[in-house]
């Protein structure tokens, strides 16, 4: 069926005191009381305010790579992921083996979409420090994102070797498994991460996933029960139910699951999009025209959305408003320069009502 798991997030770096805090300067009483005071504000929650401590305090100390591995580690977290890496930098280049810099340095290449820069500051990590989980992880995560799913596997499996009862490997492992479409693995994985943190609903998703690969209906729809009822107000637990149901091409069940999905979150417009090419598929006009209605409404610059509506209005005849609908598509179709868009709106045009054609067209 072709359908693969979701994602999994990188892991936050750490930010632990004997990171942040540098070792006490004998004969600099200032570089200590700055670092006494960034680390109250680090303990308070002021990580801005610490931030701008610890950068007074690298001006005093521009050898002192704690220091700067503390600044990398609060950038992190506030999100300032450039000005970390700047850091990070700075620390390795200070103190080259020390696993917690790399991670950190990883970390935040990861967040700059830096996936290449990222895989190689992790695996560095890695080879530092054999038992950090999380450096695993985070390497798993960007070789996923390069494609490497055979390369993620074999980072998530060395510290599945490790820590067979860590819940988080076994879910990343069997969500590789799922690129890879190995599902006996991806389900044999899953249902150990199942076992170990039997409340997480995306671990239910992706083994309902692998166990319907497999061929093992009857399970794979009760993972996706189970998903549904441990997160029964999230909209996008019932949009991948959607997915899952529409790539078995069991349509009336993937209608109903993103109706429900609409029903919980009105604005995830990648619901009204599934709904609304399923129910063109079907030629149930009426509910597609409810459905793009909805679509252009939540996202009125996406001209494939009026196109489609246009489709549906031309299927229940409405000439006139389905014009208008092919007209506004073209319009945004041009300007976002989309060359094939705006022909094969022109076409349609030209099929419903030649004499709306402007000059040119």
């Amino acid at each position: 069926m072709g359908m693969t798991g979701s994602a999994i997030a990188l892991p936050l770096p750490a930010i632990a005191t004997p990171v942040i805090m540098a070792q006490a300067q004998p004969n600099n009483p200032r570089l200590n009381e700055l670092l006494r005071r960034g680390r109250e504000l680090v303990d308070a929650g002021s990580v801005g305010e610490a931030i701008a401590i610890y950068e007074e305090a690298a001006t005093l100390a521009p050898n002192n790579a704690r220091i700067f591995s503390g600044i990398g580690f609060l950038q992190a977290r506030a999100g300032n992921h450039r000005a970390a890496v700047t850091a990070f930098e700075r620390a390795v280049q200070l103190e080259a083996n020390n696993a917690a810099f790399h991670y950190g340095l990883g970390f935040s290449r990861a967040n700059l979409d830096d996936n290449a820069g990222a895989a190689q500051a992790y695996r560095r990590a890695t080879e530092l420090d054999g038992n950090n989980v999380q450096a695993f992880l985070g390497l798993g995560i960007v070789l996923s994102r390069q494609g490497d799913f055979e390369g993620a596997v074999s980072a998530y499996r060395q510290v599945a070797t490790r820590q067979p009862n860590n819940a988080q490997i076994q879910e990343a492992l069997g969500a590789a498994y799922l690129q890879q479409e190995r599902y006996p693995e991806a389900v044999t994985a899953l249902q150990q991460a199942a076992r170990l943190a039997p409340r997480d609903a995306d671990v239910q998703l992706n083994l309902a996933i692998a166990l319907l690969n497999s061929g093992n209906q009857t399970e794979g729809l009760a993972a996706m029960e189970r998903a549904a009822a441990l997160e029964p107000r999230n909209g996008q637990i019932y949009l991948k139910m959607g997915d899952i149901f529409r790539a078995q091409g069991n349509v009336d069940r993937a209608l109903a699951a993103y109706q429900r999905a609409i029903g919980l979150q009105p604005n995830l417009t990648a619901a009204h999009e599934a709904m609304g090419e399923l129910l063109l598929e079907r030629e149930d006009y009426l509910r597609a025209i409810v459905t793009y209605r909805a679509l252009v409404a939540l996202v009125p610059q996406d001209a494939d959305a009026h196109f489609q509506l246009g489709v549906a209005l031309q299927g229940r005849n409405r000439d006139e408003e389905a014009v208008a609908a092919y007209q506004e598509a073209r319009d945004l179709y041009e300007q976002q320069g989309n060359t094939g868009g705006v022909d094969r709106t022109r076409d349609a045009l030209r099929e419903l009502s030649p004499n709306r054609l402007r000059p040119g067209d």
